[in-house]
Formats: structure tokens, C-alpha cells, sequence
């Protein structure tokens, strides 16, 4: 463990972020190290969506700061951290439908033709390289947001329900993909499926109104009795 703090690629320390009198997001700190899946999950408004809006840059800090490859990125705008290593995807599917899979991610590469080609391997995306978005399905459309988040060749990915809405075989592609993506890249998956969050995830935070309540291996969580109460409910003990 001596050695785990020179793969930290992405550390915000006491990140709190109000609006108004409320804290959504309440002196959090966070590590994301390459090799690693990091998992939030909380319940409904417990500040997990605002939480990756603070590390892409999409919203302002109220206090705190966040350093990517041990460079202060605080206050740097949502295209200045792109360029500088972070990708992030949406709750919702964020492609250009009337396009190809091609077209999708030389856009989001900026018409960087090698990144574009990696980033399509990389997702797994070779055989659907020409098929208009609009013609894959759900889960598809989801690996090709996944594959224009690499087209930038981040080292920090933040993903933000990437298996909603997917039935147990796209699930399935999505969670292999991911497996794959972690030994080269830092991960934030913030995901409601359980059992994909289990299957996932080395590192688990739980959030509950704006603030951190624990963090630890899967394992621990799973046996936190504070976590119980708080979100993970019966199903889990």
C-alpha cells in the first residue's frame, strides 16, 4: 500500500458545493487510482450526480480543490479538464443518432483519426463501426458514449449510470468492457444496478445527503451496518 499514492491520477480533497443553504455535496474527498473501479452509490439525492459535475468541471466548487496527475484543476472549465485527461459520460445516452459510429468519435476526437480508430477497439465497437447510431440498440448506444469518452485518450473515466436502462446480456457486455477499460485508466462509476456495482467495483463509496458515510472494498460495505441502515436495506445483508 506504500506505493498506492503515485497511481492516484485524480484526488479532490473536502469538495463541498452549496447552493444556497443546501450542501449538496458536503467536504467530500475522493481518490481515483488507475487499476481501480471506484463506485458512489446512494440513495436518490444523497449528491452523486453533483458529485461528477464537480470533477468534470460542469460545476463551480464552493470550497475544496481537485488535482488531476498532481495538477490543481480547480476552477478550470469542463473542456480545459477534457483536454487535460478526464472523459465522462451521462446519465442519459449522449450520441449523435443520425450518425455512424465513426462519425460519432472523430467528432468527439476532435477529427483525430488514430484516436478515433483506438477508441472504437477499445469499446469494443469494431463490427459497428459504420452502423448509424439510430440503428443499435440501447446497450449499444451506451458502449459508443462510452467509446467517444476515450476518443479524448483519457486517464480518468467518470461514468454515470452506464448500464441503466439495459436488460442482463447488454449488462453483461457493459460490465466485460469496463472490467477491461480499468487496468489502464482511473474509474468513477456512479450505477444503481446492485449486482453490477458488486461485480465491479475495488473501491465504494457511500454517500447519503451530500456527505460520505463510508468507503472501503465491497466486502466491508457490504458489511457496515451504518451502510445497511442507510441505503443498502435487507436485500443486501
Amino acid at each position: 500500500m506504500a506505493n498506492m499514492p503515485q497511481h492516484v491520477l485524480l484526488r479532490a480533497k473536502n469538495m463541498t458545493k452549496r447552493f444556497g443553504g443546501l450542501a449538496a455535496v458536503n467536504d467530500v474527498s475522493i481518490d481515483l487510482v488507475r487499476g481501480q473501479i471506484h463506485a458512489v452509490i446512494g440513495p436518490n439525492g444523497a449528491g452523486k450526480s453533483t458529485l461528477t459535475h464537480l470533477l468534470s468541471g460542469d460545476l463551480p466548487l464552493t470550497s475544496g480543490n481537485i488535482h488531476l496527475d498532481n495538477v490543481d484543476i480547480t476552477g478550470w472549465s469542463m473542456e480545459r479538464i477534457s483536454r487535460g485527461g478526464l472523459g465522462r459520460s451521462f446519465q442519459k445516452t449522449n450520441v449523435f443518432l443520425p450518425l455512424s459510429v465513426f462519425e460519432n468519435v472523430l467528432l468527439a476526437s476532435h477529427f483525430n483519426l488514430a484516436q478515433t480508430k483506438q477508441a472504437i477497439e477499445l469499446a469494443k465497437l469494431v463490427q459497428h463501426t459504420h452502423t448509424v447510431a439510430s440503428n443499435m440498440s440501447h446497450g449499444e448506444q451506451r458502449q459508443l458514449e462510452i467509446a467517444m469518452c476515450l476518443a479524448g485518450n483519457p486517464r480518468v473515466l467518470l461514468l454515470d449510470e452506464p448500464l441503466a436502462g439495459m436488460g442482463t446480456q447488454e449488462a453483461q457486455r457493459m460490465i466485460e468492457l469496463l472490467q477491461g477499460l480499468k487496468a489502464s485508466h482511473a474509474i468513477l462509476l456512479v450505477e444503481h444496478d446492485m449486482d453490477a456495482i458488486f461485480a465491479l467495483a475495488d473501491v465504494l463509496t457511500v454517500m447519503v445527503d451530500g456527505r460520505v458515510i463510508a468507503t472501503g472494498t465491497p466486502a466491508a460495505i457490504r458489511a457496515d451496518a451504518s451502510v445497511q441502515a442507510a441505503y443498502l436495506g435487507e436485500e443486501h445483508d
